[in-house]
């Protein structure tokens, strides 16, 4: 029978999380699974707890958002190490790219009986990240200044908070002139936004790249072009299903190392969380993190 470790994010609203996962606790509890639970007093805490669970064998699960989800799974990248979520953030994007089950009785029986399967993780480089590695998409422009409105609103929630950061983000965004690097070869681009996607999920279950997969080796990179801002308000909406890539204005090419740097300071962040500036370089660890979905 497998031994978890739960690891709780208290800044994705404690009791959230914690009732999240006392709805999983009982089920593999009553399975006769070993559960113990550590809240953390930061993300490199939570990391530290990962890790050393890890190294004792257990199971960890990472309980809220896609920043602890991220941030665990980057600690653990690399590592023998097995990662299970519990859903309990306002975006919970990669959960939703493993089309985890939402009903708890559903999610602890998949984290009891499936077998461990490898996925990509995205090693970053740049001033303030030397080896980090995350699990969905990094992202630098429009939607990285919109996050951290999102990630700072207090009335809002979820899809709304995103969206209401995105309103506020575009109603004072200036094109950047950005150059591309995919694997050594280089491209131009002024626009919104550019986007290394492991995933197909990001800012509350938009679909920013439909084809992106968590197992191929391979980042989409997506890039929204300058474009009127009631076309790019469309975009915004079409996001939900994706139809956005079939835009001229939407550029996709596929690749393992991106280098994205730009002509002024522009955010970039990677699964939630937004604290630095570019040049940043993103690449794909095909098969670095076992995980449980």
């Amino acid at each position: 029978m497998r031994q978890f470790t739960a690891v709780v994010n208290p800044t994705a609203g404690s009791a959230g999380a914690a009732a999240a996962l006392l709805r999983v606790a009982r089920v593999l509890r009553e399975a006769g699974a070993e559960l113990e639970t550590e809240y953390s007093r930061s993300l490199a805490h939570a990391q530290d707890i990962a890790r050393r669970a890890g190294e004792r064998g257990r199971v960890v699960l990472a309980v809220g958002g896609d920043g602890i989800a991220g941030g665990i799974g980057g600690a653990l990248s690399g590592t023998d190490s097995v990662l299970g979520l519990v859903p309990a953030g306002r975006g919970n994007d990669f959960a939703r790219a493993l089309d985890l089950p939402a009903d708890p009785d559903a999610l602890a029986r998949l984290l009891l009986e499936r077998e461990p399967r490898a996925v990509d993780t995205i090693e970053l480089r740049s001033a303030v990240h030397a080896g980090t590695a995350v699990l969905g998409s990094v992202y630098a422009g429009v939607d990285a200044l919109a996050n951290r409105h999102a990630n700072h609103a207090r009335l809002l929630r979820g899809a709304a908070s995103y969206y209401a950061g995105g309103l506020r983000a575009v109603t004072t965004w200036r094109p950047v002139n950005y150059l591309v690097t995919v694997d050594g070869r280089p491209h131009a681009h002024r626009g919104y936004t550019v986007v290394a996607a492991n995933s197909p999920y990001y800012g509350s279950g938009r679909m920013i790249a439909p084809a992106a997969r968590v197992d191929d080796g391979l980042l989409e990179v997506v890039m929204i072009r300058a474009a009127p801002r009631r076309l790019f308000f469309t975009l915004m909406n079409e996001l939900a299903s994706g139809a956005h890539v079939e835009r001229p204005e939407v550029h996709i090419l596929r690749g393992r190392e991106i280098r994205i740097e730009a002509d002024r300071e522009v955010p970039y962040g990677a699964d939630g969380e937004v604290e630095a500036v570019l040049p940043v370089t993103a690449k794909v660890l095909p098969g670095a993190l076992r995980m449980l979905y």
